[in-house]
């Protein structure tokens, strides 16, 4: 028992001395290096003027506030320009008139404009001219009828219909003078001299109005073509009737100048209810230019909904942009324009395109029918 406590005992005692004999080399190491550090220190001199930088001499405030400073000015990034409007040029069927109301309203107030789109509306020197011109490219779109469309097409005309601006015919028969009570309409009308604007009143309406056999009879005149000028031929008395008048202006027209004229609405003459302004474009390129046509009549709709929500305020602006149709016939045809204006300008009625081929087909003015597909699209649906 007593020698392995006298071996602890060793141990412990020659660890204390070893540890005490290392601290004192210490000791005497480090006071040794500090007298050599003291005795070998030299005094330095400077024998030359120092000139100290003024920025060094800045106190501490003035260097946290030039910190403090920002390095770049903070000026807001330029707004994105927005991107170019699509040009787009549509050729209208007449001289400007409040048919072509839901067009101007879109274009004055931006709704074109929100469809990415910047549309110029073009007055045709000669109403048949527009069609030819879409033919062969030169506009984008154009304005025209039902009853022309069919004609056209079957013609070889590369068109389709891509939009309806009003769903009922804004022409008919005007005829001078007063139509006598019992009198036979029929017999009485196809013995006039009658004037045309376009092909409809010149194929389609006196097809209607003029059998076979009162053509084929020597005192009856053939038609002429009065294009723009139908008032003054009335007036004048070069023809007795127009086939494809505006009932809307005409006869109020005639009417201020002490002429009285009667209207004849192509229902009575059995020509199929049809579609009284359309939108055509090139057919060639319809599919492929689709998104676009889909975009026009997107703005018009808008453009229709407002008119009828603000009628008042819609006539304001037409008339004060344009202050051509700015008179008190086209003021007495607004409220009844409203009436026929279509509120969905895409809606493809396919019933009323087929029953006018097959008319087209029964007067013998075409050969055979064909498919609506071939006559009339709805954007949105490609």
């Amino acid at each position: 028992m007593l020698q392995p406590f006298l071996r602890r005992w060793l141990v412990a005692l020659l660890f204390t001395l070893l540890s005490s004999t290392v601290l004192l080399l210490f000791s005497n190491a480090v006071a040794y290096a500090n007298e050599e550090d003291i005795d070998n220190t030299e005094i330095l001199h400077l024998e030359s003027e120092v000139t100290v930088p003024d920025a060094l001499w800045q106190s501490s405030s003035e260097e946290s506030a030039e910190e403090e400073a920002p390095t770049m000015a903070l000026i807001p990034p330029p707004p994105l320009d927005p991107p170019p409007l699509k040009q787009l040029t549509l050729m209208l069927d007449w001289y400007l008139s409040p048919h072509h109301a839901a067009l101007v309203i879109a274009k004055e107030r931006g709704m074109f404009a929100a469809q990415g789109l910047a549309v110029e509306l073009q007055t045709p020197a000669d109403p048949t001219i527009a069609i030819k011109l879409l033919a062969a490219g030169d506009v984008d779109l154009a304005l025209t009828r039902q009853p022309l469309l069919h004609l056209h097409v079957h013609d070889g005309a590369p068109i389709t219909r891509v939009g309806t601006l009003f769903e009922t015919p804004l022409t008919a028969v005007i005829v001078s003078g007063e139509q006598h009570q019992g009198e036979d309409l029929l017999m009485h009308l196809a013995g006039l001299h009658y004037g045309f604007s376009t092909r409809e009143g010149r194929d389609a309406v006196l097809q209607q109005v003029r059998p076979h056999s009162v053509q084929q009879v020597d005192t009856v005149m053939p038609p002429e073509n009065v294009r723009f000028t139908a008032a003054t031929a009335l007036r004048e008395g070069r023809v007795e009737a127009v086939a494809d008048g505006f009932f809307h202006y005409l006869p109020p027209q005639l009417a201020t100048e002490g002429i009285t004229t009667h209207v004849v609405q192509y229902h009575e003459l059995e020509i199929p209810r049809h579609d009284g302004l359309i939108i055509v474009a090139n057919s060639d390129s319809a599919t492929r230019r689709a998104p676009t046509w889909s975009r026009v009549l997107i703005a018009l709709e808008e453009a229709s909904y407002w008119i009828i929500d603000n009628p008042d305020a819609a006539w304001s602006l037409l008339a004060t942009t344009h202050p051509v149709v700015d008179n008190a016939i086209n003021a007495q045809a607004w409220e009844d324009l409203l009436r026929r204006m279509t509120l969905s300008p895409a809606a493809l009625d396919t019933r009323r395109y087929k029953a006018f081929e097959h008319f087209l087909l029964q007067a013998e003015l075409i050969d055979a029918v064909l498919p609506v597909p071939r006559l009339a699209i709805d954007p949105h649906s490609i």
